[in-house]
């Protein structure tokens, strides 16, 4: 008997682009986020799927990554969690403060030191599973840590000083650690879970990805104007290029290093952060308005040149292509998953 033929191969065509699995789904749902901003709000499974479902489903692949984490593979994740950690939020950041104490807190050219730490001191978790799930292996996406870790305004309250850095949010923090943590004893109790869920990033990713585009208004991406266009395109080659070298001399992860330019992203919860730092800080809030906007357009912006610049940069170096872990995966997987992988 003859296996099934997709009539079309959408699976397929979305994992021929960079970062696909999330990119496509995600400009699909800002699209509709913008232009029909009610037709995914009547309620029931439609709503609840489509536009509330990035955080549980989120949460969800964050548990199956940490269900494919073993003792054996511990300590490299951690050594690459620590130094996309680094290169992507310390390095940047530790920069734009010792920018600030020349410039002041306006900056440079109509960007804030509030918009410049707000977009470059994160990165997208989701898209870096995502395009790892296709290109890294065990130690890139348990690496995703690095991500719950910088997500929010955390590293900004911190290094910009703001009143109330006392009440640094712990509890968020240890928050999104748990589903990793609970994930990686599961994983390590039970293999039959942790081969269960092994194929759920593909399952997820598409459908989170255009739960959050729905919460990308374009049209405040365009409101950042000319200095949110720049900003979201130094994001991705400057921060993207950082972690590119700890991979580089670091990890020591040779023509596999172009995977550190897929870490050059602003996370989308970093359109909240100038508000949540000027309820710290009330002095700051005359930047919070220009700053959200040109951050939104780095969140968009980010999501698609960091891909791009990582799978050039792993195709110059012969290594666009799936690691060992990730093939013998997909080779497990059902025909139909099968019949559409590249």
């Amino acid at each position: 008997m003859n296996p099934e033929i997709s009539r079309f191969p959408m699976f397929s065509a979305m994992m021929k682009v960079p970062g696909g699995l999330m990119l496509l789904p995600l400009i699909l749902g800002s699209l509709i986020g913008t232009f029909a901003p009610d037709a995914l709000a009547v309620g029931g499974f439609t709503t609840a799927l489509f536009k509330n479902s990035a955080m549980p489903l989120i949460a969800l692949l964050i548990f199956a990554t940490g269900t494919q984490v073993n003792m054996r593979t511990g300590g490299p994740i951690l050594a690459t969690a620590g130094t996309i950690l680094l290169m992507k939020t310390i390095v940047p950041a530790s920069l734009i403060i010792l920018l600030g104490s020349f410039v002041g807190l306006d900056g440079i050219w109509g960007v804030s030191i509030l918009a410049m730490l707000a977009a470059f001191d994160n990165s997208n978790g989701g898209l870096w599973l995502a395009y790892t799930g296709q290109y890294g292996d065990s130690r890139d996406r348990g690496a995703y840590v690095a991500s719950a870790v910088n997500d929010g305004p955390f590293f900004s309250l911190l290094f910009l000083g703001a009143s109330g850095l006392a009440d640094i949010p712990v509890t968020a923090l240890i928050a999104a650690l748990v589903p990793f943590l609970l994930g990686v004893v599961v994983g390590n109790l039970d293999v039959q879970w942790r081969n269960v869920l092994k194929p759920v990033p593909n399952i997820v990713i598409p459908f989170f990805a255009f739960a959050l585009g729905t919460g990308i208004n374009l049209g405040s991406v365009v409101s950042g104007g000319m200095t949110g266009l720049i900003l979201g395109l130094l994001i991705s080659p400057v921060t993207g290029f950082l972690v590119y070298l700890g991979y580089r001399y670091i990890l020591r992860r040779g023509g596999k290093s172009g995977i550190g330019f897929a870490a050059g992203t602003t996370a989308g919860n970093a359109i909240a952060t100038p508000a949540v730092v000027a309820a710290a800080d009330p002095s700051l809030q005359h930047y919070v308005g220009t700053a959200t906007a040109q951050v939104a357009a780095c969140v968009l912006i980010s999501s698609i040149l960091a891909p791009l610049l990582a799978s050039y940069f792993l195709k110059r170096a012969g290594e666009l292509k799936p690691a060992d872990d990730v093939a013998a995966m997909m080779g497990e997987s059902t025909p139909a998953i099968a019949d559409a992988k590249v």
